[in-house]
């Protein structure tokens, strides 16, 4: 399983008249921790596509457990827990700067090779960056 943490601060554009965060924008919270998980392993989506692979979004759930507030100090947990093949599934928590669990979600994506506009198999590259987190005896 590959785990990776991000911080990011509830920016007031993102929070409705009661300083709470819009519902909308935790999907652009998991998409942070997404990016920010692929980038900690030396992964990009820029050099994905510049090499014709795209990862468009195939399901998200989201589960509300508490509100994040304006200029809250948030906490992205992303979590791959399964070796990619044409998809990859990252599971994710957002917690407030107390510990406090606010939302949990998922968002599957598909690998697809743009100019063929049909799913693929994860880079080889990419596979072997994963590698050493699901090669571990428990």
């Amino acid at each position: 399983m590959y785990r990776s943490l991000i911080s990011t601060r509830v920016r007031y554009a993102e929070t409705d008249q009661m300083g709470v965060v819009y519902y909308g924008n935790y999907s652009q919270y998991f998409e942070i921790g997404r990016v920010e998980s692929l980038r900690a392993l030396n992964l990009s989506y820029k050099k994905m596509e510049e090499e014709g692979i795209m990862l468009p979004v195939l399901k998200l759930e989201v589960k509300y457990l508490a509100p994040a507030t304006y200029d809250d100090l948030i906490e992205i947990s992303s979590e791959i827990r399964e070796t990619p093949s044409t998809r990859i599934t990252f599971h994710h928590e957002i917690r407030n700067e107390a510990g406090k669990l606010l939302t949990i979600g998922m968002v599957q994506l598909v690998f697809v090779d743009k100019l063929k506009n049909k799913p693929t198999t994860a880079p080889q590259y990419f596979l072997d960056k994963l590698k050493p987190y699901f090669d571990q005896k428990a």
